[in-house]
């Protein structure tokens, strides 16, 4: 049996935040991402919705054994449900890949009181900027959508219990990218 692969399009692209080693840059075509929340987080984060002939990199990695408890728990806002069809990869062989999607309904549009948080994009970004450049960083801003959300500014005491340490540079990058889109930056 082959392993079955999760496609990542947020926090997962960063393989500091995961221990999923066989891990390839990726394509899903026709989604789109999008800022959400849930009553299950306090804070906004990112989800997918399908969008029809656009596409949006991520990474994918294999799940060793079909073991999905671990990144289930992980991923416990959202639905895993089968992308394989839609997932462009390196790979020689079509294994099957799942990705991770809050279905309409269980989602709503963050607000002051659910922001999306500094410390989660900083480590979506270093994550995008690791695995496809400058290039991809501005992609991931042109194919996330929700943008007019709120920021909550966490990274002097981080809430994402996955946050990385960010070079100087990276963080510029970051805030450069939400000034450029007016994001209101609310204060930690």
């Amino acid at each position: 049996m082959n392993d079955a692969f999760f496609f990542g399009y947020g926090s997962l692209v960063n393989r500091a935040t995961h221990n999923y080693t066989d891990a390839h840059p990726a394509t899903a075509r026709d989604w789109r991402r999008v800022w959400r929340h849930t009553p299950v987080r306090a804070e906004a984060f990112l989800t997918v919705h399908p969008a029809p002939g656009s596409h949006i990199r991520g990474l994918m990695a294999s799940v060793p054994g079909n073991d999905w408890q671990a990144l289930d728990e992980r991923e416990e806002a959202y639905d895993r449900m089968p992308a394989r069809d839609q997932i462009d990869h390196p790979l020689p062989h079509r294994p099957d890949v799942a990705l991770y999607v809050i279905p309409v309904g269980k989602h709503g549009t963050p607000s002051p009181h659910r922001p999306i948080l500094l410390s989660y994009l900083d480590v979506v970004v270093q994550g995008f900027l690791r695995e496809y450049g400058e290039d991809g960083v501005q992609e991931f801003f042109d194919t996330t959508d929700g943008w007019d959300a709120p920021v909550l500014d966490d990274r002097a005491d981080p809430r994402y219990p996955r946050h990385q340490t960010l070079t100087r540079a990276e963080r510029s990058m970051v805030d450069e990218a939400l000034a450029d889109r007016r994001v209101r930056i609310i204060p930690g």
